[in-house]
């Protein structure tokens, strides 16, 4: 008796998944910085890096989940990099522009009280030739 579908008992053998690799027994488990993700997508997103860290996070996690360890060191790498990025573009450019901004205050200032003793002192030199 022929059938035109293959019966359970003659069906080819799966395709072999990428076999879990151990770690060696010196390095440690890579770290997702899954938190460190979540909070820069929180509270720091600058220019949506924190997003793209959350993403490298989970993929990180899963990769070690499954058990691929060289897979997940990378991508843990990555959202590492992406996660400081993040981190120092939300810390610094602030910074940055607060400095900025009390610089310029202060150069106002300076630039305004030289040109009130400028004013005051050329209409004061004029008063007194006309008496």
């Amino acid at each position: 008796m022929d059938t035109s579908y293959p019966r359970e008992d003659h069906l080819p053998p799966p395709p072999h998944k990428r076999q879990p690799s151990a770690p060696a027994s010196g390095s440690p488990m890579p770290r997702d910085h899954l938190l460190w993700s979540v909070f820069n997508t929180l509270y720091m997103n600058f220019c949506c890096l924190g997003f793209v860290a959350l993403a490298f996070s989970v993929k990180a996690r899963d990769r070690k989940v499954s058990g691929d360890v060289e897979a997940a060191r990378q991508l843990s790498s990555k959202a590492r990099c992406y996660n400081a990025l993040a981190t120092a573009g939300s810390v610094v450019l602030p910074l940055l522009l607060a400095a900025l901004v009390i610089t310029g205050a202060i150069h106002l200032s300076k630039l305004a009280q030289e040109s009130v003793s400028f004013f005051a002192y050329q209409f004061s030199g004029a008063d007194e030739e006309d008496k």
